[in-house]
């Protein structure tokens, strides 16, 4: 079996196991961020990083500066979780608060947002949190039956570009190829109209990868050959990034998509909610939250699957061609019954998550729980949780770096709840009162359909797969389509 018999592992944190001190320390002021980030980006690079203290403190909970430090974040010190028992307490907005730190221990500037705190950056405390959420929410459900009928219509000129390209090129760079699609696609599902049809033209996701960038910056390194680290590192982790540079290219976006969107807007307003603001918050699903996630989890998911094997090609071909010819058509009963394909989709989150960190400050003395020893959290300190160590525990799974299609098929099914790049459970269903992403459920379902609709089409394909500043990389060799 692909994972481990979990009963003898610690429920909750509240099951009693040894007390220890948090191990781990900040180093000196200023300089101790400064060497850590240094190392973090350059020396070590983010897995070892978090690999080598983990083995220094013989702990899977310990003490670090967590990038990008001086001068983007004013404290870069937390306590890091890197397994799957102690990190659920970073969902429990009942001990934590998620003020601000929607993507780490610094935030952009407002002005990438309009002005508005977006519903991201709130706690579930604040008074507009639940407003906004429940918004969202209430908006995504009930465009949840045009996905699948939306998505179709878009992935057809993915495809068509795809063999173009590899046809007169003898190879195709899916990513550029990918983003174009999954934002025109967002644009029509919230707008009703191709982005095509607008002031926006062909070029929004490119004004969105920038906006997306000056934001993330102090969380990238460009891995650049010509350019010294100590230049790209006083580039983007020293400094924000100005949002002047971007600015001309979010409101071009920004302007297409409040005008597609005013009877979303309109319905905002009877909640009341600021048109304005109501139209920044969408802006910031659609475009960070959705396309940033579509970005990341595309490529993942096709490169998994691309050097997966023919098997694994053939395997799911006849799942996909089989539910869908008993079911007529693809739908959303046809989509639930493809199992090795919902497994598929949930092994590449869990495998490299388009979220690899998750962030909140102790609201209260707390007490959390590894596989082996319980910890006190104080009141104010920051707790980082590292994804991708966390779903790859190997007191959880089994074989946890390798990537397993039919990890979550069957009795499998029950570990989805170790699954936590939406900050929550897979398992669970975000709600009005907690952090987990609105758009989980979307992004889930969006990725199933890329499945499909690309083993209705073709028996087996072959990539190259690489790196790049936001996930992986895929070049697409060959398509064998199907007969």
């Amino acid at each position: 079996m692909p994972f481990h018999d979990s009963d003898k592992l610690p429920s909750s944190s509240s099951d009693i196991l040894p007390f220890k001190e948090i191990p781990g320390d900040y180093g000196l002021p200023f300089f101790g961020p400064i060497k850590d980030r240094l190392d973090f980006y350059y020396r070590q690079g983010k897995d070892e990083y978090f690999r080598a203290r983990m083995k220094k403190y013989n702990s899977t909970v310990y003490r670090v500066n967590s990038p990008p430090g001086p001068f983007n974040a004013k404290d870069s010190k937390v306590i890091v979780l890197l397994d799957a028992v102690s990190f659920p307490i970073l969902f429990d907005t009942s001990k934590v608060e998620k003020k601000n730190v929607f993507i780490g221990t610094y935030m952009p500037s407002t002005h990438f947002t309009g002005g508005y705190r977006v519903c991201a950056y709130l706690d579930p405390s604040e008074s507009k949190h639940q407003t906004l959420k429940a918004l969202l929410l209430k908006l995504l459900d009930r465009l949840h039956k045009k996905l699948i009928p939306s998505f179709r219509d878009s992935v057809t000129q993915l495809f068509t570009d795809l063999e173009t390209e590899l046809d007169n090129n003898g190879k195709a760079s899916f990513n550029p190829i990918s983003d174009k699609m999954s934002f025109d696609f967002l644009f029509r599902l919230f707008g009703n109209k191709s982005s095509y049809d607008t002031t926006v033209g062909g070029t929004g996701n490119t004004s969105l990868d920038r906006w997306l960038l000056f934001q993330l910056a102090p969380l990238m390194t460009l891995g650049l050959k010509y350019l010294p680290n100590c230049l790209e590192d006083l580039l983007l982790h020293t400094f924000p990034l100005p949002y002047f540079v971007v600015k001309s290219g979010y409101e071009k976006v920004h302007d297409a998509f409040q005008d597609a969107i005013k009877d979303l807007i309109d319905e905002a307003e009877e909640e009341g909610v600021g048109r304005d603001e109501a139209s920044h918050n969408l802006m910031f699903l659609t475009g960070f939250n959705a396309y940033g996630g579509t970005k990341v989890l595309f490529p993942a998911l096709l490169k998994y699957v691309g050097t997966g094997g023919v098997d694994l090609h053939r395997r799911l071909a006849h799942e996909i061609r089989t539910i869908v010819k008993d079911e007529g058509s693809v739908t959303l009963a046809a989509l639930e019954k493809m199992s090795l394909a919902k497994s598929v989709v949930w092994e590449a989150l869990r495998i490299e998550p388009p979220v690899q960190f998750q962030y909140a400050k102790a609201k209260e003395d707390i007490t959390i729980t590894s596989h082996d020893s319980s910890y006190v959290i104080k009141k104010g300190e920051t707790i980082c949780g590292y994804q991708p160590f966390a779903t790859k525990d190997p007191k959880i799974f089994t074989n946890p770096e390798g990537f397993v299609p039919d990890r979550f098929v069957g009795e499998g099914e029950k570990f989805i709840k170790y699954v936590y790049w939406s900050n929550g459970r897979e398992s669970d269903d975000p709600t009005a009162n907690d952090k987990q992403c609105p758009a989980k459920d979307m992004v889930v379902l969006l990725s199933r359909m890329m499945l499909v609709e690309f083993f209705l089409r073709y028996d087996t394909f072959s990539v190259e797969v690489g790196q790049l500043l936001l996930g992986s990389s895929v070049t697409f060799k060959s398509v064998t389509k199907a007969i």
